[in-house]
């Protein structure tokens, strides 16, 4: 090794700092060797001074020249050594004086040593002196040799793999996660036993009382869910957000870091990278990266061979427990370096503005809010009935319900995709419940408890519609199952939490996880309403009296009206206004997530952890084929 550094280290001249600050010269040098034209280096000049990313990072991203030459270059260029860290890695035990949180803070790794000078790789050679006051004493006679940035991460990736992959599994605070369930499974699943036997004893030994109470409990819920949701469509549509105003030209773009998580997502991933190269924003403070699990396989070797921009990458999560979503993204936040961080999923198409808007919302916001979600949409919402429902679903939460409860003050969960997150904030809470398989649920509440706010911004992004019935099953238990765990959790100690969100906030959290889970556990006895409104007698008939059923069925009644109303509401706009002869047979579509509810019951009891995968990529075959088509071409700039 020590060899290998001296023969690297004599191919240029000796080490100094003093070529660090002549950046402006190496356009120059670049021209003159003739690796870029004049042209090029003045408009990637221009660039650097209207941007806080540098000549080198803005000539990196424009892909006018290949990554190890442009790296090559700067090294001769700087009188530097160029490390190629693939042929000599990085020193194990030099790495491990340091956390990996420091070396991936500073995109840096202690190579080795030459003579008597330890020698670090960094990406950007700027950064050294910063780096060099910050080492320990150890360390600190060392000199920079240059090396890509996608190096230096794979040498820390591999160095410290045992320790991140166990970061990633647990970064959130035990008090608010729902990973320590797994060390007690026996008595989890003891407790839920005795609970469920007991309501199942009491509905035998005392059938009429408990179906009676049932069905008050399901009634109230009902209520209290139609009052939420109606306040919310009043605020919506009485307090409208004021039009986006353009980014201004003036203000300093902040760095964007964009997550997008894939697991078998083969059929996907070539179409993914084609509609995010649509994006308008500046593509060297861009910065995609595309989270694979070391055992996919299947999709790894689908991207193998595909081309990427230079502002895209990707990064591989070892293997561990358990295998989530949140997970993938903790493992990947350590790698991150944006201002803002991002996440959309494997079949997303967000707009191609949305970056800039979403820059332009964090520049003018107060510091407290520190979330944005989009509204989400389907490209494939003629696909089938089932592909229409769910849009029309989408449609009624993302463009009505959703801002409306924004508007109103309360905590709201957030969506899963076009979420952006201030990076500081996110990483103060911990990033996400790894444990939790609707992360997005949770970490929309853990927010509000440490006291920031989400805003919804008006951009959307198109997704595929889960447009077959048992897919869509699974993929509504998984999401229910979350929300069943996100409340356990949150209600371990009912009085903090009343103190983390105030009173307000604390009843719109109850009365959303309450309603929405009481409704579809419960809906099997209101659906027995529909039997008075057809003549037939009622299983309440001689318990309770008969203007009391009437009354309760009508209150049914009354609330399938509201949810037909909400999403007549939310579809009428232009690009939705094909959906309004189907909204009526959303009575139709609901029950479905009865099932669901139960499958996320009973998977509760005896596998709280596991993700059911959502399949992606129906719409791309046969009968969804045009639909992802129209989309693309659409977005076409």
């Amino acid at each position: 090794m020590a060899n290998a550094l001296r023969t690297q280290g004599q191919q240029h001249a000796p080490l100094s700092l003093s070529p660090l600050l002549r950046e402006q010269d190496f356009g120059p040098f670049l021209v003159v060797n003739g690796l870029i034209d004049l042209k090029e280096m003045l408009r990637c000049k221009a660039d650097a001074r209207r941007s806080r990313a540098s000549f080198t990072e803005i000539l990196y991203a424009s892909g006018l020249i290949d990554p190890r030459l442009l790296v090559e270059a700067e090294a001769s260029f700087r009188g530097l050594t160029r490390a190629d860290l693939a042929s000599h890695p990085a020193d194990p035990a030099l790495a491990a004086l340091c956390d990996p949180a420091f070396w991936l803070k500073h995109s840096a790794i202690p190579w080795g040593w030459y003579e008597d000078t330890l020698l670090i790789a960094v990406s950007d050679p700027a950064s050294f002196a910063t780096l060099a006051k910050a080492l320990p004493p150890i360390l600190q006679s060392a000199k920079p040799v240059l090396a890509l940035q996608s190096e230096i991460d794979a040498s820390i990736a591999a160095i410290f793999r045992e320790e991140l992959t166990a970061r990633a599994s647990a970064r959130v605070p035990e008090s608010e996660s729902c990973r320590t369930w797994g060390r007690t499974p026996q008595r989890r699943i003891t407790l839920l036993s005795i609970g469920l036997l007991a309501l199942m004893a009491a509905v035998v030994l005392w059938p009429k009382v408990i179906v009676s109470a049932l069905v008050l409990w399901a009634i109230f819920a009902m209520a209290l869910s139609a009052l939420h949701k109606i306040s919310a469509v009043f605020a919506f549509l009485a307090f409208p957000d004021p039009p986006s105003e353009p980014p201004s030209e003036l203000a300093q773009m902040p760095r964007i870091l964009v997550l997008v998580p894939l697991f078998r997502e083969p059929e996907i991933a070539q179409v993914l990278v084609r509609r995010i190269s649509r994006l308008t924003y500046p593509k060297h403070l861009l910065d995609v990266v595309l989270v694979l699990e070391e055992t996919d396989t299947i999709t790894r070797d689908a991207l193998e061979n595909a081309s990427f921009p230079p502002w895209m990458r990707k990064i591989i999560v070892p293997d561990g427990q358990p295998r989530t979503k949140p997970r993938a993204m903790n493992y990947a936040l350590d790698f991150c370096q944006g201002d803002i961080i991002g996440i959309w999923d494997a079949e997303d198409a967000p707009e191609p503005h949305q970056l800039d808007l979403v820059a332009e919302k964090f520049r003018t916001a107060p510091p407290d809010l520190v979330c944005l979600q989009g509204a989400l949409d389907f490209y494939n919402p003629k696909q089938n009935w089932l592909a229409r429902c769910f849009t029309i679903e989408y449609a009624s939460w993302f463009r009505t319900v959703l801002p409306g409860l924004c508007r109103l003050g309360f905590a709201i969960p957030l969506g899963g995709t076009t979420l952006f997150f201030r990076r500081d904030v996110l990483e103060q809470l911990g990033g996400w419940d790894a444990h939790n398989v609707t992360e997005d649920a949770d970490l929309g509440f853990r927010l509000a408890r440490h006291g920031y706010r989400t805003g919804m911004i008006a951009t959307a992004t198109g997704e595929e519609a889960n447009c077959k019935a048992w897919p869509w099953v699974k993929q509504r238990s998984r999401w229910l199952k979350g929300y069943m765990v996100t409340y356990l959790v949150a209600m371990r100690s009912p009085v903090r939490l009343w103190r983390e969100l105030g009173a307000w906030k604390f009843f719109g959290f109850q009365t959303h996880f309450i309603t929405a889970l009481s409704q579809f556990l419960l809906a099997p006895l209101l659906w027995s309403f529909w039997l008075i409104f057809f003549g037939l007698a009622h299983p309440l008939d001689g318990l309770v009296p008969r203007e009391w059923i009437l009354t309760m069925g009508m209150f049914f009644l009354g609330f399938e009206c509201i949810t037909v109303a909400i999403g007549a509401i939310s579809v009428a706009r232009p690009e939705h206004r094909h959906l309004l002869p189907w909204v009526p047979t959303l009575h139709l579509y609901f029950p479905m997530a009865t099932l669901a509810a139960y499958k996320a019951l009973w998977e509760l009891l005896v596998a709280p952890f596991y993700w059911d995968k959502t399949t992606h990529g129906l719409s791309l075959t046969a009968g969804g084929k045009k639909a992802g088509a129209s989309l693309d071409a659409s977005q076409s700039p």
